[in-house]
């Protein structure tokens, strides 16, 4: 890898371990459904300037309507689930949750869509259960409800990451006619078409959720705004950038990277702590990581 995508790969795993505390930080004062609609409105806006600074116009065409599904899946829930989540789970518990989206992956490829798996995948998948099962039982959290349905809530996501890594490899996959660059911004709109709604249900359903947002201070705004801007947009921009220079299986290993930034980002600036389970959970699931995304022999 050249020194400037070794660079990139580094940014964009600050930026995306950075969404963690971003949510962390905005979502007790606004509510998860408020929170996650702005990181969507946010990120198409910074999108749309991204792109029209590069001078290009997205034809949408007949796949219009299958990229904006692709954005509620891999956009719209994710957005949601992790907002929801971030009430209860400190930063780095959620990162490194994410980080077994590979893994699911494996699973939902082998059940739903066919794809071979090998004993070597089947136990990097257990052993990324065992770290996962490690980081709940032994770190600094009780498992409390609320506490377990933020780790239900992570998983959501990435069940939805996996099912939209093979969604987008159809639609704007290498041998598909729709530019990648179209499939990113179409779908945040896509997102937003089911974050909008949800926004007018959770209104109806807690009729002081505006009064909490009108009331809430600019610091939870700018998370909002960094959250969109920096951790979305901006980092589609570096990931892209990445699978053009260097190829999807070397810009996948960000995620090994991801999670020590957000476990960092919650220590120094939100006093979150460190246990053990963070060392012993987080290594299980960097070693399955690797026995699921490494080259096949050839």
């Amino acid at each position: 890898m050249s020194i400037a995508s070794l660079l990139r790969l580094i940014s964009l795993a600050a930026l995306w371990g950075g969404s963690f505390l971003f949510m962390r930080v905005a979502v007790p004062h606004l509510g998860a459904v408020p929170a996650a609609v702005g990181r969507g409105l946010f990120s198409s806006l910074g999108l749309a300037v991204a792109l029209g600074c590069m001078g290009y116009r997205p034809r949408w065409g007949r796949y219009l309507w299958p990229l904006l599904l692709l954005g509620v899946i891999n956009s719209g829930i994710p957005f949601l689930m992790y907002a929801l989540a971030a009430q209860v789970l400190p930063s780095g518990y959620s990162a490194i949750f994410n980080a077994t989206t590979p893994l699911m992956a494996v699973i939902v490829g082998a059940l739903v869509f066919g794809e071979g798996i090998t004993a070597a995948r089947i136990a990097g998948v257990v052993l990324g259960m065992g770290g996962v099962a490690v980081l709940a039982q032994a770190g600094p959290l009780e498992l409390t409800p609320a506490v377990l349905g933020g780790m239900a809530a992570c998983f959501a996501a990435t069940v939805c990451y996996a099912f939209s890594s093979f969604l987008t490899l159809r639609l704007a996959g290498a041998k598909a006619a729709v530019d990648m660059r179209a499939a990113v911004f179409i779908s945040q709109l896509g997102a937003l078409m089911v974050l909008v709604p949800g926004l007018a249900v959770a209104w109806l359903l807690d009729p002081g959720l505006a009064a909490k947002v009108a009331q809430a201070p600019w610091l939870a705004w700018g998370n909002v705004a960094l959250l969109g801007l920096l951790s979305t947009a901006l980092a589609y921009v570096l990931y892209f950038r990445l699978i053009a220079d260097e190829g999807p299986h070397k810009a996948l290993t960000v995620t090994f990277i991801v999670p020590v930034f957000a476990v960092l980002w919650g220590w120094a600036l939100l006093d979150e702590p460190l246990s053990a389970a963070h060392a012993i959970g987080g290594g299980l699931i960097a070693l399955s990581l690797w026995i699921v995304l490494r080259p096949k022999a050839h």
